[in-house]
């Protein structure tokens, strides 16, 4: 008999650690509740306390640096259309189509 892997979105995930932070239940009765081991569930909990500092990261420069990478690569697009259009009309033009 095969057991398929219980997939927690990343809501579910947060939701739990956060209950794990408050520390009203230990991390053993969290995981009996849950259906989860205790290394799962401490491992979740260190992922999210070494995240933590992302949260106030600004990344707004990374956003606009990802903006000025898409349109020179449209910009690139459209160059590269414009040249395999001007060859096709030549191409046409040629061949007396």
């Amino acid at each position: 008999m095969t057991t398929s892997r219980r997939k927690f979105t990343p809501e579910e995930k947060a939701r739990i650690v956060l209950e794990i932070l408050k520390e009203e239940k230990s991390v053993s009765q969290l995981a009996s509740e849950h259906g989860i081991h205790t290394n799962v569930l401490n491992r979740w909990k260190s992922e999210a306390i070494q995240n933590l500092s992302q949260l106030f990261v600004d990344d707004r420069k990374g956003i606009t640096k990802m903006k000025n990478e898409y349109e020179h690569q449209i910009n690139e697009l459209y160059a590269e259309i414009g040249k395999l259009t001007s060859q096709l009309s030549w191409l046409k033009k040629k061949s007396g189509l």
